[in-house]
């Protein structure tokens, strides 16, 4: 005791100091900006379609077009990010879609929002690819779920700042100036980001024992990095594709089409909407957080990693199932709050699906295959996307739509364990 009493600055130095921490926190600024510019558009659905002109079927292409160049632009992002590094990608990245998030206010037309969204997509597509790839270089195994549950939580917080802000600035000065405002925020986080961010092992704020924290378990770490044609021939590649085919589209709909199944089926105009759905995302931000936490968790309890995200990834699947009742409830806040757990049931999947990818693969090949995968959720979007504006255009109802909500996870996690029944085994 008196030696430990003598010698406090050695308890201090020898312990890690915390720098990934606020790296996390970067990619939780970025990400909720990325969904702050996406959400606009929702919010202001209803005005803009009246304003506007545009019919169900054409708000579908309007989202269809982000979800085409969002697809694309996930494949090549992804290996753009590997070539480039993380730093330099997400500079490209986030200049481009917050240029495009600008331009919104200079459309006039449904093709006009269309050319819009397209730039938009192929901006954003690097905000995952390049934040998984940092987590993977920041953060060792044990900690990666619970990392990525608090950076992709900013994906909910940007849905929630959004109904804040948006509503404020379109009634008081235009929707015009809802984009350009909005969209000016991501030039400010790359002053942030430019200064502060460096590769852990040349950052001053990093000390030799965080360092070797987050180099404790790297997989592969000096393997050569593999072409996407070679991560194409294994099957993990194609759980995780599968997984994000099936369920991806789930949350495109709860992004693009909750204020306006809000607004057409318990008549919630845009001053309205803001507390519906911030409650709806404060839920689903809760399951982002919980979802990497429980992950986490299990694995310090001693769990293997197949044990750990499977079990996470099967609660997830069963809490989406309320969600089945939505269309038949008719009053507002039963329907938000199932509408809440789902979404919280999908973000704590996602923040397992792509700490996944970090288990799968060595992290020279993270942006590539999390690129991969996020293009593999941008089709099912917008086949979806597409689906959902003509049914909505034929029947006016959102029941099916539910009932596919409702199942899509099971199907997914059924799908991921028969092509890779043991991840920790798992070698193709």
């Amino acid at each position: 005791m008196n030696t430990l009493a003598e010698n406090p600055q050695e308890l201090i130095v020898n312990r890690p100091s915390a720098m990934r921490w606020w790296v996390c926190a970067l990619l939780f600024f970025a990400t909720t900006i990325n969904y702050i510019d996406r959400q606009v558009l929702a919010i202001l659905a209803p005005q803009l379609q009246t304003e506007i002109g545009w019919s169900e079927v054409e708000y579908g292409y309007i989202v269809t077009a982000f979800q085409f160049s969002y697809a694309i632009g996930l494949l090549l992002a992804g290996k753009l990010i590997d070539y480039l590094g993380t730093k330099k990608g997400y500079i490209i990245s986030i200049f481009v879609w917050s240029l495009a998030a600008v331009g919104h206010a200079f459309a006039g037309s449904a093709a006009g929002f269309g050319v819009a969204r397209l730039a938009l997509g192929i901006g954003e597509s690097g905000n995952f690819p390049a934040a998984i790839k940092v987590i993977s270089e920041w953060f060792p195994r044990k900690e990666r779920a619970l990392a990525t549950g608090i950076f992709n939580s900013g994906s909910n917080i940007g849905a929630i700042v959004a109904p804040l802000v948006v509503p404020f600035i379109a009634i008081h000065y235009g929707w015009r100036w809802a984009f350009i405002v909005t969209g000016m925020l991501g030039f400010v986080w790359l002053l942030f980001w430019i200064k502060a961010f460096k590769a852990p092992e040349k950052h001053p704020d990093v000390n030799r024992e965080e360092l070797a924290l987050i180099n404790s378990d790297q997989i592969s770490k000096e393997a050569p990095s593999a072409t996407l044609i070679e991560i194409l021939k294994t099957r993990k590649a194609w759980a995780l594709a599968a997984g994000k085919f099936l369920t991806d589209p789930i949350w495109w709909f709860f992004l693009y089409w909750l204020p306006k199944f809000l607004n057409q089926t318990y008549h919630i105009n845009i001053d309205k909407m803001g507390l519906p759905l911030i409650t709806a995302y404060l839920i689903a931000d809760a399951g982002s957080i919980g979802g990497g936490w429980i992950s986490s968790k299990f694995l310090k309890m001693g769990w293997s990693v197949n044990a750990a995200r499977k079990t996470t990834l099967l609660i997830c699947a069963l809490m989406v199932m309320p969600i089945y009742f939505v269309s038949g409830i008719g009053t507002l806040w039963p329907a938000v709050l199932l509408i809440g757990l789902g979404m919280a049931a999908h973000t704590g999947w996602s923040a397992n699906m792509y700490t996944l990818a970090t288990d799968f693969f060595p992290r020279k090949d993270t942006g590539k295959i999390v690129g991969f995968i996020g293009m593999a959720g941008a089709v099912g979007g917008m086949l979806m996307a597409t689906a959902t504006g003509h049914l909505l255009e034929a029947t006016g109802s959102y029941k099916s739509i539910f009932i596919v909500a409702a199942s899509m996870y099971s199907l997914a996690l059924l799908i991921i364990h028969v092509l890779v029944p043991n991840i920790d085994s798992v070698k193709s």
